[in-house]
């Protein structure tokens, strides 16, 4: 069977192209040599600490080249996920992230909790809030709980640090209601970042985490390329227990060559 030929990068930014305000090694440059390569890129993130406009402001700043509109989040996902679905929540979120979602209706009830990467927010006081809210739950009263995103963890500056994913399983365990998550590895996250006319087989995934990046992606048909940049930790896998993904390359600077080099060879 013929090697299909990259035509779209989905590339994920935390941990991939960037750590905080660093970027990986040779990442700036490698983006270039992609998109002169002919390969359509969009940058598909769980990030929701930050909304779409103060991260494509921090990427700017530290030497991408980009557009806002090649953004593509989990948190305007849910904006409009919350927007479809006429909710009117409690949210777990950062005040930047905020600004990007459907504002609160006071004349209503709040109906549902949306939880992203809110490290001020995680508290007993806000946690206890979002229960109350989720507790409400009857026959009558329908309740949901959106998760952004359900990380278990990311990679910050200063190591490791713990994700969303623990609170929306707590309230889950707390209250009996399932959470609706909206991001990676999501399928629908994914598909709906897909330009029309781009057939999953000409599209790779690159990304730091085994499961939401790349094993995600290739659920749907694409090629899921790990890097060791962020969150993923090879030390703690054995050649057995590897994941068994299309790819791992120490820097995302390794897969734009691999791709070209692919390229090169059909």
């Amino acid at each position: 069977m013929a090697v299909q030929r990259v035509k779209l990068a989905l590339i994920d930014l935390s941990g991939t192209l960037h750590v905080d305000d660093q970027p990986t090694m040779g990442a700036v440059e490698a983006l270039k040599r992609l998109r002169q390569h002919g390969v359509q890129v969009k940058f598909v993130t769980n990030t929701t600490k930050e909304s779409v406009g103060s991260l494509y402001d921090r990427l700017r700043k530290i030497g991408f080249e980009l557009q806002r509109d090649e953004i593509y989040g989990s948190l305007g996902a849910t904006a409009e996920y919350v927007r479809r679905n006429n909710l009117n929540p409690y949210y777990l979120l950062t005040d930047d992230a905020r600004t990007d979602m459907p504002p609160n209706d006071p004349e209503r009830a709040l109906d549902s909790v949306v939880v992203g990467l809110a490290p001020e927010r995680f508290c007993y006081e806000h946690l206890n809030e979002a229960f109350r809210v989720l507790h409400q739950r009857s026959v009558k009263q329908e309740v949901q709980l959106v998760a952004v995103h359900e990380g278990r963890y990311y990679k910050a500056k200063d190591g490791i640090a713990l994700g969303p994913g623990c609170f929306v399983k707590g309230l889950e365990y707390s209250t009996g209601v399932p959470a609706v998550c909206i991001g990676k590895p999501n399928e629908y996250f994914f598909r709906s970042a897909l330009p029309d006319g781009i057939d999953v087989a000409e599209c790779v995934m690159i990304g730091d985490d085994p499961n939401d990046d790349c094993l995600g992606a290739m659920r749907i048909g694409m090629k899921g390329y790990l890097v060791e940049t962020g969150k993923y930790q090879p030390e703690k896998y054995t050649d057995e227990d590897r994941p068994a993904v299309s790819g791992i390359f120490p820097t995302f600077s390794d897969v734009v060559q691999h791709i070209i080099s692919s390229s090169a060879e059909q």
